[in-house]
C-alpha cells in the first residue's frame, strides 16, 4: 500500500506540484474519489476547485464493454478497434453517447448546486484523480480541458501504471505521478482505506472550496 486514503494521496499530491502554486492555477477533480485528491491539492496551492466529468460509453448489448468516453461538454472518444469488431455504427455511438451525457448532466447540476463552471481560458488547469487504470475516460476529460484553451494542461495522479504514463504523457504539457508500479490490478490495492466516495462529500468539497475562495476575495 503507498497511501493510507484518498486525502493522504492528495497530500502527498500536493507537495509534488509545488511549483504551481504562484501561478492562475485551476484544479478539475474527476468524481467521485478524485474530487477527494483535488481537494487536498486545490487546498494546498490555493487554487480554486471544481469538476472534469468523463464517463464511459457502454456497448449497446453489454454495458460494461467501453467503446468509449464523453465528457460534460459532449467531446467523445471512440475505441474505433472495439467499435468495429462489434459493429456498431456512428449512429449508434452518438445515441449511446447522448445518454451518457444526460447522466452526466445531471451530475454537473448535482455538484454545482447551480454555480457555473469556472473559466479556464489562458490558466494553468490540473486535472487530478485518484489513480488511472488504462486512461480510457481521463483521455476524453483531458480533451475536453484542452479544447477550452488553458495555458498549461497537467494531470496529477497518485498511482498508475507505466504504460497508461507513457500513453498519457503526450496529451499534456507535464503529467505528474507519484507511483508507477509494474504489478497493477486496480487502483484500489495502492489504498488501505479506499471506499467509495459519496456524492455529498463531493458537493461538500466543491462548496467548502467555493466558499473559501469568496472569502479569501473579501478580505484582500
Amino acid at each position: 500500500m503507498f497511501f493510507q486514503d484518498r486525502q493522504d494521496a492528495g497530500k502527498k499530491l500536493a507537495l509534488a506540484l509545488e511549483k504551481y502554486k504562484k501561478e492562475d492555477t485551476v484544479i478539475l477533480g474527476i468524481p467521485r474519489g478524485g474530487v477527494v485528491v483535488a481537494a487536498e491539492v486545490a487546498d494546498y496551492l490555493g487554487a480554486p476547485l471544481d469538476v472534469i466529468i468523463p464517463r464511459k460509453i457502454g456497448a449497446p448489448h453489454n454495458p460494461e464493454v467501453a467503446i468509449g468516453a464523453v465528457t460534460q461538454d459532449g467531446t467523445i472518444i471512440t475505441d474505433e478497434a472495439m467499435v468495429h469488431l462489434l459493429g456498431i455504427s456512428s449512429e449508434q455511438v452518438q445515441h449511446l453517447a447522448a445518454g451518457v451525457l444526460a447522466e452526466i448532466s445531471r451530475r454537473v447540476g448535482t455538484y454545482r448546486k447551480g454555480r457555473p463552471g469556472l473559466d479556464l481560458r489562458g490558466k494553468t488547469v490540473i486535472v487530478a484523480d485518484d489513480g488511472i487504470a488504462t486512461g480510457f475516460t481521463v483521455q476524453a476529460a483531458l480533451e475536453s480541458v484542452r479544447r477550452m484553451n488553458p495555458r498549461e494542461l497537467v494531470l496529477a495522479v497518485p498511482v498508475a501504471p507505466p504504460d497508461t504514463v507513457r500513453d498519457l504523457k503526450n496529451k499534456v504539457d507535464n503529467l505528474v505521478c507519484l507511483e508507477m508500479p509494474e504489478l497493477f490490478y486496480a487502483v484500489g490495492q495502492f489504498y488501505t482505506d479506499f471506499e467509495e466516495t459519496p456524492d455529498s462529500e463531493v458537493i461538500s468539497l466543491l462548496s467548502s472550496s467555493n466558499t473559501a475562495r469568496a472569502s479569501s476575495r473579501l478580505s484582500t
